[in-house]
């Protein structure tokens, strides 16, 4: 499902902004971009994401407004302790000779920024935008959930319409199959074959037994029941959804090759036409 949410807190270093973008994808693809001074809250706010949300193509923006920009400081307890190091260096292989203050220039993380010192309060702040960015967004797909479940509803209604149309063509279709089996006995008969009354008989069951429908109905049926019943729960539903509509187009299928009705084909291509439409409207949920 699509939506937007943004959300803001101030820090020490400037205001903190989150925003996220959520559209419609199979799974859960989480994207966060951030600025350099800000990277080390990338991971943290795709662990906020994949702990919140379940389902879309998520994209995550952070940044930091208002502020003059992160201040680099000298880690100088760092610096002292590298300086330590060169000095006994120095007075193990050349005693005597200087060693440069240049040479710090060269040591890794000796110089920090302001951000990296206030980590734990920039993460605290991260956290308190997601949750407000994320609010906003869920409100945003809420919203979108509610039109979407309706027309849902209103397709589920067309397809229990056609399920019952498709009963009401029963009785006719085992007469249908009868009477013709009954012109082809009379045409056998005209021409002197000798038939078997019981194995006759037997046949007629037979063939009424592959026209009937009223099993695959009947599942159809309880998936259209589980459904109606999925739409109105408030969990992520959009996965089983997707399975009952398969299942629902399963038993559609097996009407239209078991029926051999013209009627009930026309049937079967608009109620499979409805769970075409059902299915694709199912991607857009979560």
């Amino acid at each position: 499902m699509t939506g937007y949410g943004v959300g803001e807190a101030p820090t020490p270093a400037g205001r903190l902004a989150v925003e996220i973008r959520a559209v419609n994808h199979r799974f859960l693809d989480v994207r966060v971009r951030a600025p350099r001074e800000l990277a080390d809250l990338v991971p943290f706010a795709e662990q906020l994401a994949r702990e919140r949300l379940v389902r879309g193509r998520i994209e995550v923006g952070v940044r930091l407004d208002g502020g003059t920009g992160a201040s680099i400081t000298l880690d100088a307890e760092r610096a002292r302790a590298a300086y330590r190091s060169l000095c006994a260096l120095r007075d193990e292989l050349s005693p005597g000779s200087d060693v440069p203050l240049s040479l710090l220039a060269v040591v890794p993380d000796l110089f920090v920024s302001s951000s990296e010192q206030q980590r734990d309060a920039l993460r605290a702040a991260c956290r308190a935008c997601f949750e407000r960015a994320l609010s906003a967004l869920d409100s945003m797909r809420r919203d979108e959930g509610r039109v979407l479940a309706e027309d849902l509803r209103a397709r589920l209604g067309a397809v229990r319409r056609g399920a019952d149309a498709i009963a009401s063509r029963g009785p006719v279709i085992v007469e249908a199959y009868q009477k013709r089996l009954k012109q082809r006995v009379g045409r056998l008969l005209g021409e002197g074959i000798q038939l078997d009354p019981g194995r006759l008989e037997q046949e007629t069951a037979l063939l009424a037994d592959r026209a009937d429908v009223s099993e695959e109905l009947t599942r159809l049926s309880s998936h259209c029941i589980q459904y109606e019943s999925l739409l109105d729960g408030g969990d992520a539903v959009g996965r089983r959804l997707d399975f009952l509509l398969q299942e629902m187009v399963r038993e559609v299928n097996t009407i239209g090759s078991k029926a051999q009705d013209a009627e009930v084909a026309h049937l079967v291509v608009d109620v499979k036409s409805e769970l075409e439409r059902m299915r694709e409207q199912v991607q857009n949920v979560e």
